[in-house]
């Protein structure tokens, strides 16, 4: 088999890979800027529910559900780099989109919640 014929039968499953490959060397990228996020004035926003939160979550981080990040955006600052998180980076994904949508400049996708410890 050719490599094109490959690539045409199994572009989902590549693009897939590439995908949580991406999602992966983001989050550690994020993780590798935290302490100068930090001190930078950065707001730790973990987007999980208040169940999962009062389950586990980092210190100094503040929990915002994300369905309700729409309504609290005047708790979050506008002048300092935000790092937001969930379980696994997904919810925080969407975090990051409408924070940006509602002018935030600094955005950052630490994925996983874990990854603030």
């Amino acid at each position: 088999m050719d490599i094109q014929s490959f690539v045409s039968q199994n572009w989902p499953l590549l693009l897939l890979a590439l995908w949580f490959g991406h999602k992966w060397w983001n989050s550690r990228r994020v993780k590798a800027m935290l302490p100068a996020l930090k001190q930078q004035g950065a707001l730790l926003v973990d987007v999980r529910s208040p169940g999962e939160f009062a389950a586990a979550s980092a210190p100094g981080t503040v929990n915002i559900p994300l369905n309700e990040l729409g309504q609290r955006l005047a708790e979050i600052p506008r002048n300092a780099p935000v790092v937001v998180g969930c379980a696994s980076g997904t919810r925080s994904g969407m975090a990051k989109v409408l924070l940006k949508k509602n002018g935030y400049a600094q955005v950052h996708n630490i994925g996983a919640w874990s990854r603030f410890l």
